[in-house]
């Protein structure tokens, strides 16, 4: 089989396509037949570097294809079941600590940048009926991401506000799960053509942030100085003043990332206090949320946003136009070289 690998020093030209020889499944196992995987921030800083990983790494925790071989023992998976990998196969649902979640593919484990697949059980769920592979690769972290979020954490209600930041994977997943919930959504972007697209996708209300700076203020004004009930935020620490000023008194705050950059802004605790904000940080989610997620996009008849689909030979430029910031939704890899 195909698959890429990461050479060190680790960056986007290190990545070099090699042959490998795909296993059988030993008890408890499948063996899929990955046709499609998609990028997450998560994955550019892995392969750039900034989070270790070892030599030789298969990079890209997201991965969707068919079963074609199951082992010894299983049951619930058959050859030709359409599946999608899980972000923490060591997290059946519940609490779980933090030193458990050790196996996430895609650094420290293999990822799925790879034709074959094989993986005890717990690495997969049954993707959602209807979906293509790489739709269905798209729901891994990103997807599970803004459940967790908006449902599970959030357990966003009808008439509730919900704020989502740009225009990536997680935040579009959230303004779909927040609609369907039956929320009032404000979205933002820099570019007045993304924020038509996010209207068009059932933003109630849009914020350029580009030519807004102080768009926790103009959020605010947009509920009548109440506040958002809930925000997704993306950001990070270049991002979370503005969010702490557009939350309503009480509200959720997710904490989901560093899109926006590692600058260290002085943590406006005292907005923290005042307002009596919930911070949740979120590091995707259980198997149990994505088999709920899976439940709830078959039953509401969401679709993925995907951006583009480049073939697995140029992961490189994949990366690249991740990093450039030009996308709206998700970027996939189509295994079939």
């Amino acid at each position: 089989m195909k698959a890429m690998r990461l050479g060190k020093p680790a960056s986007f030209e290190a990545l070099a396509l090699t042959d490998m020889q795909a296993r059988a499944p030993g008890p408890g196992e499948i063996k899929v037949r990955i046709r499609a995987a998609s990028l997450n921030f998560r994955d550019m800083l892995v392969v750039n570097g900034v989070f270790p990983a070892p030599e030789g790494l298969i990079p890209l925790s997201d991965g969707a294809g068919e079963v074609v071989e199951t082992g010894a023992g299983v049951t619930g998976f058959a050859p030709g079941d359409h599946v999608v990998s899980t972000f923490h196969p060591n997290w059946p649902g519940g609490h779980v600590d933090r030193a458990a979640l050790n196996n996430t593919p895609g650094g420290p484990a293999d990822g799925y940048a790879c034709q074959y697949a094989t993986r005890p059980v717990s690495h997969f769920t049954h993707a959602p009926k209807g979906l293509s592979h790489a739709e269905s690769a798209a729901l891994t972290c990103a997807g599970v991401t803004a459940w967790r979020a908006v449902v599970t954490d959030g357990r966003v209600k009808p008439g509730a506000t919900v704020l989502v930041q740009g225009t990536g994977g997680v935040s579009l997943f959230a303004l779909q799960f927040a609609k369907a919930a039956g929320a009032r959504v404000i979205a933002t972007s820099s570019r007045d053509a993304k924020l038509e697209r996010l209207r068009a996708l059932g933003a109630d209300e849009v914020i350029n942030y580009r030519t807004v700076e102080n768009w926790g203020e103009a959020a605010l004004a947009l509920t009548g100085g109440l506040g958002v009930d809930h925000i997704i935020e993306v950001g990070g620490p270049h991002t979370l003043r503005q969010s702490f000023i557009a939350a309503r008194t009480g509200g959720h705050v997710a904490l989901i990332g560093a899109t926006g950059g590692f600058e260290i802004d002085t943590m406006p605790f005292a907005i923290v206090q005042a307002k009596r904000l919930c911070l949740q940080a979120v590091t995707v989610g259980s198997r149990a949320d994505q088999l709920d997620m899976v439940r709830g996009m078959e039953t509401l008849g969401l679709r993925p946003v995907i951006d583009k689909i480049f073939p697995l030979t140029q992961l490189a430029e994949a990366f690249h136009y991740l990093k450039s910031g030009e996308h709206f939704g998700k970027i996939c890899i189509d295994m079939d070289v």
